[in-house]
């Protein structure tokens, strides 16, 4: 059978999927889930809370997913839910919910924090140009998909 993807294309995907394997055992390894930490990573991204529609939006889970982990987080003390407006709520850290993610997510970050401050500024500066390059042309081939 014909391979479809070129060599470039199959040294990207691989390192992609490399990287997500790397962030779940990462996850693993923190004692929690995939889920959990994409609502940790995301509201600490933000600072300490975050809307609920955009946690949803920037992790690409579905709604439930996250819901369903949010509810989880909730019963151990970690978030609560504050309403926003009648259609919106966003999700906050507790005091317990901020130390945790300094065990979790926060580590997660200062390593990649690290990582970047590693690399020269010209290195990071290509690096999310043509990650961003490669998203809008990726959105803009598929569009009518």
């Amino acid at each position: 059978m014909k391979a479809y993807c070129s060599k470039d294309m199959k040294r990207l995907n691989y390192l992609v999927s490399e990287i997500d394997a790397t962030y779940h055992e990462l996850a693993l390894k923190l004692g929690i889930s995939d889920s959990v930490m994409t609502i940790l990573y995301t509201i600490c991204d933000n600072g300490e809370s975050c809307p609920l529609q955009e946690i949803c939006h920037r992790s690409g889970v579905s709604k439930q997913t996250i819901n369903s982990a949010i509810r989880k987080l909730e019963a151990a003390g970690i978030v609560y839910l504050e309403q926003a407006s009648a259609k919106s709520k966003t999700v906050c850290l507790t005091e317990e919910g901020k130390l945790f993610a300094q065990q979790t997510a926060i580590r997660i970050i200062t390593a990649e924090n690290e990582i970047f401050a590693s690399w020269s500024k010209e290195d990071v500066n290509q690096y999310l140009e043509l990650t961003a390059r490669f998203l809008t042309a990726i959105k803009e081939k598929t569009k009518n998909f």
